[in-house]
């Protein structure tokens, strides 16, 4: 077998282009190669034909070679599961020399199989529970004392979750609950508090600190019916300090104070008591017991079940010239959130923490004892980094099934690259790079050159949903290019920092970032679950020019569920240049947004240059005191961008096998979130926020079940006519009977479990109020199409608005649907569609009026006429 394996190695080296043993010596070039499987031994030479066993003892015996380098030295990773006892550490020892790379390889695409760092230990000796049907436990393994997640056969579990059974009333400590329900809980203290953030849609109330965030806090302790939160993460979300001068603003200026609308959570977590839903787990710390509640076909007794224990994989500091390919990285966790820090979300996996973190982390000049630099709040811990690294390489690889962010390169990293990964099924940001606590710099500390293409980025974030699949900081030179992003959780890429004193009418904070280049990416299906951000997001100060300032080409961004932007020019974001993007089907705009430039008095604002695009939006050119829109092209259609923009975006030809490649699940989808609805008489409509975890296939369907009076009607939409139309309908319903909804995703593994159930809706006769005309329509032409806008209206009649009906002059009817004409109403947001086969120098009116389960109400009339082409 191992005489085999060495040729294996071989074969695989040459397959992904490896520094591959020389002359066919299964010991490599002069023997300077290290191999590893897992079922070597530490006591072994590291061979081919005597491996070592474990990562650590290869980089022992790397540390000893590494100087006298005549030639890349690869360390070959077999076929197979590394379970790490501890992270694998590596510095400047590590590294290569003499103009010679160590290289870490696995299997990656070859086909020989996976070569796994796992960080997690199995679960084993599963058996039913007396008493609970379906329900089973097994042992905590020796080591696992918390942990965040589980895997049940490559599928991430949900933790126990649901509704607190009891109403709870805020307090300046906690809350008080209206009856002791939760002092007889098991392990009161390690339940969490979510607080999902949003539009407030139908019936849907939203929590949080800003719609982009998803806060957690623990309880710290429950006395009868007093329940007191844990700290510090309970006053670093409800005490912000707030500007004497300044009414409702907080000095962090990053989203509101206070944990809103009275503190209340959306749904508790990890608690043994709301273990009542298939697919859901909990750790009973205290007696050190794991439970599960298969789904249906499920037996853990015969699955594969992981429970990640490290929190680190790889943790590299001072490292150089040192490339890892071919590598899984699975089964890591991040354990603060499980502690009294909890999670004090400010912005993309930021959060705010210590004792007097609300008060003073990150405030800097603006409150006494502030510490400094401005917005320099904690960062979301990656399970692989490197900092201070140089000419490092991660390539080829798999990202998944981890508990933190996925990739750290930050602090001072150089010339380094991710190239063709797989990055998905991460719990918080996928790729870090730079950070914020260094405005400015010196040269050691400066990111800079890093390079993130061709990389699949997708269903993620899975826990931390204010979570970015790849993270901006203060850096110079980086180039993130031809990488797909599509079906995450809220923004596809976040750029830039200490934006946010133009809220104040400060300048924004000064920086070294300059020369960044974002181009040829493709995003789509993003912001399926939070709300206020974009396929591309930048605030901050980008560079000292135009010439060097941040660049924002050739990307295709579409279909945004969430409100917020295509390409959002956010707080203090000054020198961005867009250029010849590609945007369509985005709720609200498709670039924007314009801010003053606080830098001086003259009150211009942020200079950005916005040409060139292919877009919805329609804006007239214009130079708006500084901020310029010139020569972009509005789309009639998608189809109508150019071809050499929409092929060039994404992945590169060589790289599309991405696409294909899984992470190991297989499963029922995820289960959709914050389901909202509304009644009329006979039946009621549902919207909620689509599935974005698939677990291996694409979903079909989403099932609606209304359930009331004893009995259950359901429903059956497409996917995609819920992409088209934002809700679905149940009729068959009795008036007067209440009625709770749920809704499960369909894909190709059968009907996934079921959302947390909806707030009750009652069917019935009502006035039949139609909706008020929307308001402020206009139209921009060009000779053959029509940007068309309006603001809803303000009074919806007796139910909320489910569309728009457009009247052309030229006697067409169209209707605007989607999730856009849901979420637009209630936040006065601008809707805009495009109108195409327009005659060039005619006169056009439209119609535009808002269409509700009444009917079509009101309506505002406008024109323009095209110009002659």
């Amino acid at each position: 077998m191992l005489r085999n394996w060495g040729v294996l190695l071989t074969a695989a080296a040459l397959t992904v282009g490896s520094a591959a043993p020389a002359q066919g010596s299964p010991e490599g070039r002069g023997g300077q190669d290290v191999y590893v499987a897992p079922w070597g031994s530490d006591h072994a030479p590291g061979t081919a034909f005597r491996p070592v066993r474990t990562p650590q003892r290869a980089r022992d015996l790397v540390r000893q070679r590494a100087g006298h380098l005549r030639a890349d030295l690869t360390v070959h990773l077999a076929p197979g599961v590394f379970r790490l006892s501890e992270p694998l550490t590596l510095d400047a020892r590590d590294s290569g020399g003499n103009g010679h790379r160590i290289i870490w390889q696995g299997g990656g695409s070859s086909g020989f199989g996976d070569s796994e760092l796992n960080g997690g230990k199995r679960v084993t000796g599963w058996r039913p529970v007396d008493g609970r049907p379906g329900l089973f436990a097994a042992p905590a393994p020796a080591g696992l004392d918390n942990t965040r997640q589980l895997y049940v056969d490559g599928v991430r579990a949900q933790r126990a979750r649901g509704p607190l059974p009891v109403k709870l009333t805020a307090t300046p400590t906690g809350y008080t609950a209206d009856a002791p329900t939760l002092a007889k809980w098991r392990n009161p203290k390690d339940i969490e508090l979510v607080y999902t953030a949003g539009e407030a849609l139908w019936n849907v109330q939203r929590y949080g600190l800003g719609q982009w965030t998803e806060p957690r806090c623990p309880l710290g302790s429950v006395d009868g019916t007093t329940v007191t939160m844990a700290q510090p993460c309970w006053d670093n979300s409800t005490k912000r300090v707030l500007f004497p001068d300044i009414p409702g603003r907080s000095v962090n200026m990053v989203g509101p104070a206070d944990l809103t609308n009275g503190r209340q959570p959306a749904y508790a977590e990890n608690a043994f008591e709301l273990l009542d839903t298939p697919g859901e787990w909990y750790l009973d710390r205290s007696s050190r017991t794991v439970y599960y509640l298969p789904k249906p076909g499920e037996d853990p007794r015969h699955a594969d079940v992981e429970a990640p224990v490290l929190e680190k994989l790889i943790d590299a500091r001072d490292l150089h010239d040192v490339a890892f390919r071919g590598i899984r990285y699975s089964y890591a966790t991040w354990l603060a959130p499980s502690t009294p820090e909890g999670f004090s979300e400010i912005q993309a996996g930021y959060t705010i923490t210590g004792p007097t973190g609300y008060a003073t982390q990150g405030l800097c000049q603006f409150v006494p004892n502030g510490t400094c630099p401005y917005a320099s709040w904690t960062r979301e811990p990656a399970n692989v980094t490197v900092s201070h690294g140089q000419r490092v390489e991660f390539s080829d690889s798999v990202f998944t099934h981890l508990g933190g962010a996925a990739l750290d390169l930050i602090d001072g990293t150089k010339d380094s690259s991710v190239t063709g990964n797989v990055v998905t099924d991460i719990s918080g940001n996928g790729v870090q790079i730079g950070g914020v606590d260094k405005p400015q710099a010196g040269d050691a500390d400066i990111t800079r050159d890093v390079k993130v293409t061709n990389n699949h980025l997708y269903g993620l974030p899975r826990e931390f949903h204010g979570g970015v699949p790849i993270v901006n900081g203060y850096t110079q030179r980086s180039t993130i290019s031809h990488n797909q992003i599509d079906h995450v959780a809220y923004s596809g890429i976040s750029l830039g920092w200490g934006g946010w004193p133009d809220k104040i009418k400060k300048p924004a904070t000064p920086n070294i970032s300059r020369d960044n280049l974002v181009s040829d990416n493709l995003i789509h299906d993003y912001m399926l679950m939070l709300d206020d951000g974009g396929g591309i997001y930048t605030q901050g100060i980008t560079g000292s020019s135009f010439g060097d300032g941040e660049k924002v080409t050739g990307n295709v961004i579409h279909d945004q569920w969430g409100l917020g932007k295509g390409v959002y020019t956010d707080n203090g974001n000054t020198y961005q240049t867009n250029r010849g993007n590609v945007l369509y089907r985005i709720a609200y705009a498709n670039i924007g947004t314009v801010h003053v430039d606080y830098r001086d008095d003259l009150r211009n604002n942020d200079p950005t240059l916005t040409e060139g695009n292919y877009w919805e939006q329609g804006d007239p050119d214009r130079d708006d005191k500084g901020a310029i829109t010139r020569g972009n092209h509005l789309l009639a259609s998608p189809g109508d961008a150019p071809r050499e923009i929409v092929t060039n975006a994404g992945l590169e030809p060589r790289y599309r096998d991405l696409l294909r490649r899984s992470d190991g699940s297989r499963s029922t989808a995820e289960a959709p979130s914050r389901v909202g609805t509304f009644a009329v008489s006979g039946k009621l409509y549902a919207t909620w926020n689509p599935s974005y975890a698939f677990n291996g296939s694409p979903v079909t369907s989403y099932v609606v079940t209304a359930s009331g009076g004893g009995r259950s009607v359901r429903a059956t939409i497409s996917a995609a006519d819920f992409q088209r139309l934002g809700y679905a309908e149940v009729p068959g319903l009795t008036d007067g009977t209440a009625y709770t909804v749920t809704v499960a995703a369909r894909n190709g593994s059968g009907v996934g479990t079921p959302s947390a159930a909806a707030a009750p809706v009652t069917p019935g006769p009502s006035a039949g109020n139609p909706a008020a005309a929307p308001t402020g329509g206009k139209a921009v032409a060009t000779a053959v199409a029509a940007s068309v806008k309006w603001t809803p209206p303000s009074n919806t009649g007796d139910t909320p608005v489910l569309g728009y009906r457009i009247t052309v002059s030229d006697g067409r009817v169209l209707m605007a649907t989607g999730r856009d004409a849901l979420v637009s109403q209630p936040t006065a947001k601008t809707m805009t569609r495009v109108v195409g086969g327009l005659k060039p120098a005619t006169a056009y009116t439209f119609t535009v009026a808002a269409v509700t389960a009444r009917g079509a109400g009101d309506a505002v009339t406008f024109g323009t006429t095209t110009p002659a082409t």
